[in-house]
């Protein structure tokens, strides 16, 4: 499985991210589109330089890609987890 970039940012391709979030890929654009599959990415600094990380959330789990600045997954994790809602750091 590899990561792609594109001008609008990283792309994994909707039948590795069905595979390993247990749903079929051609229901993962509408859970996105709907909001049911939301997702989070993250560059790498100091200790992590030269690495990405991809979040995605799911029906209660969450979903984690470890990448290279080349798209090649390092580490996947899935664990039960539940996305706390954005807070609002404004004044």
């Amino acid at each position: 499985m590899k990561i792609r970039k594109t001008e609008h940012g990283l792309t994994v391709d909707a039948a590795d991210l069905g595979h390993l979030l247990g749903i079929p890929a051609a229901e993962v654009p509408a859970k996105m589109r709907a909001g049911e599959i939301t997702s989070q990415s993250e560059t790498g600094v100091d200790a992590d330089e030269g690495r990405i990380r991809l979040t995605f959330w799911y029906n209660g789990q969450r979903l984690r890609l470890v990448c290279d600045t080349e798209g090649n997954v390092l580490t996947t994790s899935r664990v039960p987890a539940r996305r706390n809602p954005p807070r609002d750091i404004g004044g």
